[in-house]
């Protein structure tokens, strides 16, 4: 008969803390991005409100689906067994996420500078057609 120690360990800690923290995180930098991301979204549209609005929401929903679904992927804490261990593991994810968010939010604000100077390009190819005729 061998005899198996139960220790406590802090790791559903680590999840019910770590868990609201990155999907809070991730709204907050959602609503952020896609609030200031209209007008760049009007330019690529050449001023189509509805198309642009639309697009707006289907990059947000892409926008928590990724990030959601990556904090849920890397959401594992091994043995956390003192609270010293489980604010240095939650640290690390928890700042470790935020780093990748923030790359996250640049990519895209390039993709909507890049599709701004796209849309630009293509209207003053428009006028200087116009112009020639």
């Amino acid at each position: 008969m061998t005899a198996t120690i139960l220790t406590q360990t802090y790791n559903f800690s680590a999840y019910m803390i770590y868990l609201p923290i990155v999907i809070a995180l991730t709204v907050l930098v959602s609503q952020f991005l896609f609030k200031n991301s209209k007008t760049f979204m009007i330019d690529i549209f050449h001023q189509k409100e509805d198309i642009a609005m639309a697009t707006n929401s289907l990059f947000k929903i892409g926008f928590y689906l990724l990030n959601i679904g990556f904090a849920l992927c890397i959401i594992e804490f091994f043995q956390i067994e003192t609270v010293e261990r489980l604010v240095v593991a939650l640290s690390k994810k928890i700042g470790g996420f935020s780093i990748y968010l923030g790359i996250m939010m640049l990519l895209n604000l390039l993709l909507f500078l890049k599709g701004r100077k796209h849309a630009m390009n293509k209207e003053k190819q428009i006028q200087n057609e116009n112009i020639d005729l």
